[in-house]
């Protein structure tokens, strides 16, 4: 029967894929219909692999179907396996075709006696609310269930209600009053109100709805001191501000409030970690009084964590528009010195701090501040952010821990900015770097190996300074017998590679050649290769392509290599093309051609049924026409030149109607 079914799609037209997934399907309806559980159980949790491997939407709307119909008549273990299924499936609900028949089914549960059938009924409902935000019935039995005496069905209640209100207007206004009156009410339990209150981050779809949520809020947060109250509250009231975007100011304020005032640890945390989120979301809606204040805390704090928190706030803070209206003010007011000079000795403190993790905040605030404010006179902070980058340097290249190689990312990543806007430094910043890859960890080689490139990109002018110490590094590093030599030896090439800024000179080519020769794997020699044609360096990319080619296990492989090597000589005739000289270009063009066509042969060859490489031969054909047309454009531009359109060929033009005739005889040119 299966095998008709399959004849019979594949008559109708349908493609092997879609047949596939027929016979997928089939294969677990199969599985459900059985009537052992395990074995339907097992059907069950293999749909989103399912779904992952074969997306459409008839075998979605129909696996649903099948799902629906067994969580109709299936047990309560069933019916939460359906539920598990659909939640991680989540993104595939839209594609459901019939949603009134899939509704209806799962529905069909809320009547039960049975309370835990109907939990687990109302976290279907909730898990399907991006689908069905305005279903009626939906929203009934959810207020329904609020007032049910079973928690389990409460719980449930209260997860639907959450999806709900974030998807429906109409249901956030409807039930906003019901968990008023929840969270108000005497007979209600600590531990239900704490699960309530965070459904009032939903409630910013206008703003009347926003604005009596926040009341509400407010009041928990002065009427129930507890530290998992003020915690839950306090979240729920950052949420809410930053959904509705109108008191985010007032919220800020309240936030900074309980981080001063508040004694216990948590709360202060709770504050933190809020005020991140909204300098991530919000930062032009800091005012200087708000950052001052920050700065106060973190100043005063004793607690290295809160520090830590504290400077993660004002580093995000400082690399965004916050940080100009921080600086801006009228000019010579004793508040702007007394508010500059607080970010700034905080930041100084932090610099050399005996936390890798402050003293990273610290020199992210300098550079920054450095970075985004190139119209004042900063001199002073300039040379504070090189010796405190210089400083982390040293301490991070000598350690692998992950601490201190996070720590090192966020130093170097601060260095290239710092270079980028004030090339004035990039001298003693490029001359640190080179000075300390020489004794540094390997880890801590590669990263610096990516910062030395990137400054090398943006400033080709300090390239060849660098080539004399890479190129000792890379015969070093060649020699040794380290876990990281592989990685390290491609990032040096790498460095290399911008450095000649796409001319090596032989000497460098017959080094690299040696060390790969004597100190890598096939692996290694192709990601540098890759990285040579990456950086414009198509003849030594073609010379390392030719070297891999009998190094391959598959045909495959071989002819994918060919093209790559065929299509650097094609960019290797480009890179010859000198201005004004056409009859170079149109040889040199030709050359490239020939390559391209010789390259585009291979890679058609080195395609396979499970790789058919289309967009690489797609993209490679647009390369092809594009030569051809600038070919063609030139040779028309030398027939023009050669033979310039007659002195009638105006009047050629308006007689025949045709503009090209202006042109002359290149017009009828194929």
């Amino acid at each position: 029967m299966a095998a008709s079914a399959k004849s019979f799609l594949a008559d109708a037209g349908y493609g092997e894929q879609e047949l596939d997934a027929n016979s997928a399907l089939m294969e677990l309806d199969k599985g459900l219909r059985s009537g052992k559980l395990g074995e339907q159980c097992e059907a069950v949790v293999r749909f989103p692999r399912l779904f992952q491997k074969y997306p459409f939407p008839i075998l979605i709307n129909s696996a649903f179907l099948k799902l629906a119909d067994v969580f109709r008549v299936g047990n309560n273990f069933l019916r939460l396996c359906v539920l598990k299924v659909t939640q991680q499936s989540e993104k595939h609900l839209e594609k459901i075709l019939n949603v009134d028949e899939f509704v209806k089914r799962v529905f069909s549960v809320i009547h039960s006696n049975d309370p835990v059938a109907r939990a687990i009924t109302l976290r279907m409902l909730g898990s399907m609310a991006s689908i069905i935000p305005e279903r009626k019935n939906a929203h009934h039995s959810i207020r329904q269930s609020l007032d049910s005496h079973d928690n389990v069905e409460v719980e449930a209640a209260i997860f639907a209600a959450a999806n709900f209100s974030a998807q429906s207007k109409d249901f956030a206004v409807g039930i906003c009053n019901k968990i008023s009156e929840m969270i108000q009410g005497l007979a209600t339990p600590v531990d239900l109100k704490l699960k309530l209150i965070p459904i009032l981050q939903h409630m910013h779809h206008d703003a009347s709805l926003a604005s009596s949520s926040r009341q509400l809020l407010q009041q928990l947060v002065t009427s129930y001191p507890s530290t998992k109250m003020v915690i839950v509250t306090l979240h729920t009231f950052t949420l809410l501000a930053a959904s509705s975007l109108v008191d985010i100011p007032k919220q800020i304020q309240l936030l900074l409030q309980y981080l001063k005032n508040d004694p216990r640890k948590a709360v202060k945390r709770l504050a933190i970690q809020d005020l991140k989120l909204l300098a991530n979301k919000t930062p032009h809606t800091w005012s200087r009084e708000n950052i001052q204040a920050l700065c106060e805390s973190a100043l005063h704090t004793p607690y290295d964590s809160l520090k830590l928190g504290m400077l993660s706030v004002l580093s995000t803070l400082s690399g965004t528009i916050a940080i100009k209206q921080y600086f801006s003010s009228a000019p010579g007011t004793a508040a702007t010195t007394a508010r500059s000079l607080d970010l700034v000795k905080l930041a100084q403190e932090c610099c050399y701090h005996n936390n890798r993790g402050i003293a990273a905040h610290g020199v992210r605030i300098l550079t920054n501040i450095s970075a985004s404010c190139q119209e004042k006179d900063l001199l002073p902070l300039e040379q504070d952010a090189v010796f405190g980058l210089e400083a982390l340097l040293v301490l991070c290249s000598q350690d692998d821990s992950p601490g201190a190689q996070a720590t090192l990312k966020i130093t170097l990543t601060c260095m290239v900015k710092l270079v980028k806007c004030r090339p004035h430094l990039s001298q003693s910043v490029v001359e640190s770097l080179l000075t300390q890859l020489q004794s540094a960890q390997d880890a801590a080689r590669i990263l610096m190996c990516h910062c030395l490139a990137a400054i090398a990109m943006q400033l080709p002018v300090l390239a060849d300074g660098m080539l004399g110490d890479l190129m000792d590094l890379y015969k070093l590093i060649g020699r040794s017998t380290t876990d990281k030599k592989q990685e390290l030896l491609v990032s040096l090439a790498t460095v290399i590679f911008v450095s000649s800024q796409k001319a090596l000179s032989s000497e460098i080519k017959t080094v690299i050649k040696q060390q790969l020769e004597n100190a890598s794997n096939g692996w290694t020699a192709y990601r540098i290769a890759r990285q040579a044609s990456r950086m414009g360096n198509h003849d030594m990319a073609r010379e390392l392509y030719q070297s891999l080619l009998t190094q391959v296990a598959s045909e495959h492989f071989y002819f994918w290599l060919n093209s790559l090597k065929e299509f650097s000589h094609a960019e290797q005739c480009l890179a010859g093309l000198q201005e004004d000289n056409y009859s170079s270009a149109l040889s040199c063009i030709a050359e490239a051609l020939k390559s391209y066509h010789k390259g585009i042969a291979s890679l058609t060859a080195a395609s396979t049924p499970l790789n058919p490489l289309s967009f690489q031969c797609g993209f490679v054909k647009l390369r092809i026409d594009l030569l051809q047309a600038f070919s063609q454009l030139i040779c028309t531009c030398n027939s023009l030149k050669t033979s310039p359109p007659p002195a009638i060929a105006t009047t050629i033009a308006m007689t025949s109607g045709n503009d090209l005739q202006r042109c002359g005889r290149i017009s009828n040119q194929a």
